[in-house]
C-alpha cells in the first residue's frame, strides 16, 4: 500500500468510510434485537369441546353459522336458531350488550365465499364483539 505524499499536483480528497461502517453496524445490531420481539402470525381462538361426552357446550358460547340454503342463497343461525341477515346485528347487540366476555365463533360452509363471511364478522365488530373465531373443519375433528 503506497501513501501519497505531499508532491502531488493538487489538492486530493477522499471519504473517510469508517464512521458510516460504524453506523451501519450499529443498525445491524439494532435491529438483530428487535427481530426476535417481533408478533408473527394471527392469534387464534377456537371454541373448546366439553369434557364428558354427554355435556352440552358453554351455553355462553356465541357461534354463527353460514350455510347454503340451497336456493342459491345463505342462510345465518345464532346457535342454531335461525336468523336473517338484516337482523343479524341487532341479535347480536341484545345478546353482548350485558356480556363481559366479548367472543363470537363464526363457523361456516367450506365452499362459501368469504363474501358471506365478512358480513357476519362486520356485524360482530359493529355489535361490540372483541374476539372473533373462526371455526374450520379441522378445529371440529375429534382428537
Amino acid at each position: 500500500m503506497a501513501m501519497a505524499s505531499g508532491e502531488g499536483k493538487g489538492a486530493r480528497s477522499a471519504i473517510n468510510v469508517t464512521p458510516l461502517i460504524d453506523v451501519l453496524l450499529v443498525l445491524l445490531i439494532i435491529f438483530m434485537v428487535i427481530q426476535p420481539n417481533l408478533q408473527r402470525g394471527l392469534e387464534a381462538l377456537a371454541p373448546q369441546p366439553p369434557k364428558d361426552p354427554g355435556e352440552e357446550t358453554n351455553p355462553r358460547t356465541v357461534v354463527v353459522q353460514i350455510l347454503p340454503d340451497g336456493k342459491g342463497g345463505t342462510a345465518y343461525s345464532i346457535n342454531e336458531d335461525a336468523v336473517q341477515l338484516a337482523d343479524l346485528e341487532p341479535k347480536l347487540n341484545g345478546i353482548f350488550k350485558a356480556r363481559n366476555d366479548r367472543v363470537m365463533f363464526v363457523k361456516g360452509d367450506k365452499d362459501l365465499d368469504f363474501g358471506a363471511v365478512f358480513p357476519v364478522i362486520d356485524g360482530g365488530r359493529k355489535a361490540g364483539v372483541d374476539n372473533i373465531g373462526i371455526i374450520t373443519p379441522g378445529v371440529e375433528r375429534e382428537p
